[in-house]
């Protein structure tokens, strides 16, 4: 069956897209709120049903569940129809991580559906097209730094470890990972990490490739595939959330007062 892809904006940065298609397989509800949007979407197997995407920065908590209800509506389905939740764990800002996760564990309870945690690497990951060689998830830390993980683009299988690196490190650990291999580029900050490899690999950057709940669908399918039974879904940090948290006072400070 060929897919007819309706889109349509409703306020700035917002994009809403529906297909004809129904697809077969398991139906999921995917969320993404731990980048520099809030997106949701419904799928069944590989086809996405509904997807809805919003650029913002902070305002998640507000905008996610009146956009779950969208998605849910327009795709035709109930909430009860939806087999799991697959929710992107990060890495990301910390409280739309909570946003997310929160959400999406509240709403498998109710329907005691599965509940599938990928990180945001992987949902940026499983949404580039099939190749050959490495690719180079590349997300905004909203630091100096860069968060990286990268990919082996023919099976979806992870090169190493997600991490933090400064751009002046990241030459070092892309060729210790993919040595000379081609690199496709992708994330929120794809670019950035093109600029700080100069020209030493033969790379190409994949275009809006910013983290989205279509790929957060592709990664959550792919995550049932090979691990059948689901682990604890917890937020991914690498490093610690920019929060001070204030001094416990002694006793004896306490008293002197």
């Amino acid at each position: 069956m060929t897919l007819v892809d309706r889109r349509g904006r409703g306020s700035p940065g917002q994009e809403i897209s529906v297909t004809s298609g129904r697809g077969g397989g398991l139906t999921l509800l995917a969320i993404e709120t731990a980048g520099s949007a809030c997106s949701a979407a419904v799928g069944r197997g590989s086809v996405v049903l509904v997807a809805e995407r919003q650029a913002m920065r902070y305002g998640h908590a507000e905008a996610l569940m009146p956009m779950v209800d969208r998605v849910v509506a327009a795709s035709g389905l109930s909430r009860a129809a939806l087999d799991g939740i697959a929710v992107a764990v990060g890495p990301g800002g910390f409280t739309g991580m909570r946003v997310g996760l929160g959400a999406a564990q509240g709403i498998a309870l109710a329907l005691k559906a599965r509940l599938i945690g990928v990180t945001s690497f992987a949902a940026v990951a499983a949404a580039l097209p099939a190749g050959t060689g490495a690719a180079l998830v590349a997300l905004d830390s909203r630091r100096e730094d860069l968060y990286i993980q990268l990919f082996d683009r023919a099976s979806g299988v992870p090169l190493g470890e997600p991490a933090a690196i400064m751009p002046a490190a990241l030459a070092e650990h892309v060729g210790a990972l993919a040595g000379n291999s081609r690199l496709l580029i992708a994330g929120d900050i794809a670019e950035i990490a093109a600029a700080a490899l100069a020209g030493r690999f033969d790379t190409e950057i994949a275009a809006e490739s910013a983290p989205d709940a279509r790929g957060v669908l592709a990664a959550g399918l792919r995550q049932i595939e090979r691990k059948p039974a689901d682990g604890p879904v917890r937020p991914l940090y690498l490093r610690p959330p920019d929060v001070t948290m204030p001094k416990q006072q002694t006793p004896l400070a306490t008293a002197r007062r």
